[in-house]
This record gives structure tokens, sequence and C-alpha cells, in this order.
């Protein structure tokens, strides 16, 4: 069931009518079966893995803090972690470490049939395996207590709004708004309905719309020039950002809809400075897991910076696994954790330039420090992206080759410029006032402007172009 279809909007339709009319304790009853129906949509026997996974660490969480010994609660602990990343495991990795293996084995020339299954990969199984293990985490650390309102939990790890593709929720911050009555008022409301409008557009008229632009290079790197690379490159940065965004600014849509807040996922990525800068704006909810609960545990930077530098691609790597079991991802994240660890060792080398060197101004620098970090930052969309390392290697060759641009290629730069502008536009309005829901607080001449211009770009696009298909899946579905 997918946020941009006619079959979601009538279940939230019906779902919202009901939360508005119900005591507490029912709307959490009432969200917790729209959840499990929401989740078995997509296949029923989902459900039972989400329902195990809770089961697991409700109970780890109660004996946690129980134990009598620090052995103990680490074998519970222990127990919770194992179990969630060997339910992930198995359905999302089980079948590239066996090839992997089999691969490695043939290079040392013994032939050894990789045995393989034919698994189905839960959707959102990645995303709530982690919050759900991050739960027992912080009882663990001392950070939160457990709840013994199992019901109440069993919303936490299933929310439908956030279920699928994030935010990945810590349940210190969304478990007391489950267990605590809540109220609305007109402005969530209408950040609510800005939200889920906004999402949806980024969505269905702009993502979907790059898509038709990046396939159509990268599904054929061998004719493609340096221009043509670099229109793939940046037209999926702006594609992929405005589908996940998408996704995560409509669930938090829904959920202010009913009186929930949920982590901003994503701040103006495009404006960012530096790589580490750029990976403090994007997916937050999982850069900020990892950081926690992974890089810190490795000892972050405490202990040199070498140590650190090697602790940032080991988390970076993670970050590129967790997206999904191909190489093409280790490597994308080993991409950004090298970038990092030289920030790293080249801070530590303390390497300055002279103070009496010309130096640009502020302005100057700043710009071109995000132009460069941007390009950093797309030009990963070719490890991203393509289907293998081969892939990876034709797009990157594309990208160097100098073919005469071409005036179709220059159309399709054009095309994409067009589709990113609403993107930085509202990155820019975002930017001046700090504010996430900047949009929603500028005067009533401006937000009927933008939101006029919004309606005409939908009616032109369906009506003159025919150009927009609808229900298309959201990419983070697959991982």
């Amino acid at each position: 069931m997918l946020f941009n279809s006619w079959t979601f909007l009538w279940f939230f339709v019906v779902v919202w009518g009901l939360y508005l009319v119900l005591d507490h304790k029912f709307q959490n009853r009432l969200l917790l079966a729209s959840s499990y129906f929401f989740y078995g949509s997509w296949n029923w026997r989902f459900t039972s893995l989400l329902a195990a996974s809770t089961a697991l660490d409700y109970i780890c969480g109660l004996m946690i803090p129980r134990a009598k010994s620090t052995r103990t609660r680490r074998a519970w602990l222990a127990l919770s972690i194992a179990g969630n990343l060997g339910i992930l495991g198995f359905f999302k990795y089980y079948n590239f470490f066996a090839e992997s293996v089999g691969g490695l084995l043939a290079t040392l020339g013994f032939k050894v049939q990789p045995w393989t299954l034919d698994i189905v990969l839960p959707v959102g199984i990645s995303f709530y395996t982690f919050q759900t293990m991050s739960y027992t985490l912080d009882i663990y650390r001392g950070q939160m207590s457990p709840t013994r309102n199992f019901w109440d939990f069993a919303l936490y790890v299933s929310f439908f709004p956030q279920l699928v593709a994030g935010p990945i929720e810590r349940a210190r911050t969304l478990l007391p708004q489950i267990q605590k009555p809540r109220r609305l008022d007109p402005d969530q409301i209408k950040e609510g309905l800005f939200l889920i409008g906004w999402g949806l557009f980024q969505k269905v008229m702009i993502a979907d719309r790059l898509g038709s632009i990046v396939q159509s290079i990268f599904g054929n790197p061998s004719q493609a020039g340096t221009l043509e690379a670099l229109t793939a490159f940046y037209s999926f940065y702006f594609q992929i950002y405005c589908d996940f965004s998408g996704y995560s600014d409509v669930a938090r849509g829904l959920a202010k809809m009913m009186g929930f807040e949920l982590m901003v996922n994503f701040r103006m990525p495009f404006f960012a400075e530096r790589i580490s800068d750029f990976w403090s704006r994007w997916h937050i909810s999982l850069t900020t897991w990892i950081h926690d609960y992974l890089f810190v545990s490795l000892g972050g930077i405490r202990k040199g910076s070498i140590r650190g530098a090697f602790n940032i691609i080991i988390a970076m790597a993670a970050v590129g696994l967790w997206h999904g079991a191909k190489w093409t991802f280790v490597l994308w994240g080993i991409y950004f954790g090298g970038l990092q660890a030289i920030t790293i060792l080249w801070r530590t080398l303390g390497r300055r330039k002279s103070e009496r060197a010309k130096q640009p101004s502020r302005g100057i620098a700043r710009a071109l420090r995000v132009f460069a970090t941007f390009n950093l930052v797309a030009l990963g969309a070719s490890l991203f992206r393509a289907e293998n390392l081969s892939h990876t290697a034709a797009m990157v060759a594309a990208l160097l080759r100098g073919v005469p641009w071409k005036l179709d290629t220059i159309s399709l730069f054009i095309s994409m410029t067009w589709l990113a502008a609403p993107v930085l536009i509202m990155h820019w309005i975002q930017a001046r006032a700090n504010d996430p829901m900047a949009f929603v607080k500028l005067p009533g001449l401006w937000r009927f402007v933008g939101y006029t211009t919004a309606i005409l770009i939908v009616v032109a696009t369906f009506f003159l172009t025919a150009d927009v298909k609808g229900g298309e899946e959201f990419i983070y579905f697959q991982f």
C-alpha cells in the first residue's frame, strides 16, 4: 500500500476518522491494528517477522534491568542483537555472502556452487530492525526504562507512517508520545497537510520524472559523454533525495495529523559545506543511529586521529551495507568514510594556509565548499545507482570521455535543472529561517504563490505532457 496511491488515501481517511472519535487507549489499539494491516498489505507473512522482533525486544527489554549481574545483562542484550541481526542477515544478506564466498573460492581454484535460497526481502526490514534494536541498547545503557505495556511497545515498532522507510525513531522519543494522551491543534493539522502535499509533490512530480532521465543514461553508459554523465549523477542525486525525503515528509505529515512528532530526517543537504556536514543533514535517523551505537562503541575519535579515521570508514561501510547486499553499496559507504577520514587526518596534521595568503571572501569560500561537496556526493551516485562495479566503471569512463555535447543532452540537463528548482527554492526558504517548516510560516501572499505554482505544475504535467504514471514505488522500500 503506497502513500502515492488512492488505496492509501482511503485507508488513511477511514483510520483518521475513527482516530478522532476514540479515546487514547483505543486510539493506540486502532493504530496498532491499522499498522499491521498496512504492513500485511504487501505480504501477510511479513507480519510474523515484525511480531517476532517485537516480542524478542519486549522480553529482552524487561529482563535487562532485572538481571543480577553484568554478565546476565550482556547475555540478554546479546540475545536481542543476535536475534534481530540474525533475522535481518538471513533475509537480506544470506545470498550475498554465499555468492561472495563462492566467488572467492572460485578465484582460488575451487569449483564450488554456492547454495542460495529463493528469499523474498520483507519490505522495511532494515528500518524496523534498527528501530526495535535501539530500544534494548538504550535500556542496557541506562538511557531509558523498559515499558511494561506490550501493546504500546508493539505500536512503537510498527507505527505505520514510518514503518517501511523511516525515520528510524528512538523509543525514548516516540514511546512517551504513544503512552500519553495526544491533542490535535490547528497548527499541527496545517503543518501535517503541508508535509503530505510537499512530500507527494517531491515524489510524484520530481523524483519519478527524474527517474526517466537517470535510466536513459545509466541504462546505456557506453554512449554517454561528460555532460550525459554529469546529468545522470545530478539527476540521481535529486531523484533519491526527492524520493526518500518525500516519503519522510509524508510520514511526518501523517504523524502530525494524529498528534505525533517524528524526527526531521533531512535538513537541506544540498547546502552542505563538507562531507561530514552532508551526513549530518542526510538520512539523519540512520547516521545518528550508526554514530551512537557503532562509531562511539568503536571508540570514535577518542583514541587518536588514525583510529578515528579507521572507525569512520568502518561506520560508513556499515551505512553502505545497511542499504543493500551489494558490493557497490559497501564501496559507496567506504567512499564517504574515506573522504571523512582524509578530513580527520588533514586537521590533525594542522596544515593551514598562511595568514598572509590571499583568502577569498567568506561568501565565495562557502559557495566553493558547497559546490565541491555537492559534486563529491553526486559522484557517489556512480556506486549507489550502478548495478555492479563494471557499471560504475562505465559511468566514470563516460564522465572522462569528453564526447562533444549533443542538443538532446543539453535538453536533458535543462529538464533536470527545471525539475530540481522547486527543491532548491524550498531549501533556500528553510535555510534563511533555519526552520524546516519555514514555508507554512511565510506571509499568506507568498504561500498562495507557492501553492498556486505547485498546482499549475501538476496540472501542466498531467494535461499537457502526460508524463506522470503515478503509483511508482519509493526507492527506499528495497532497503
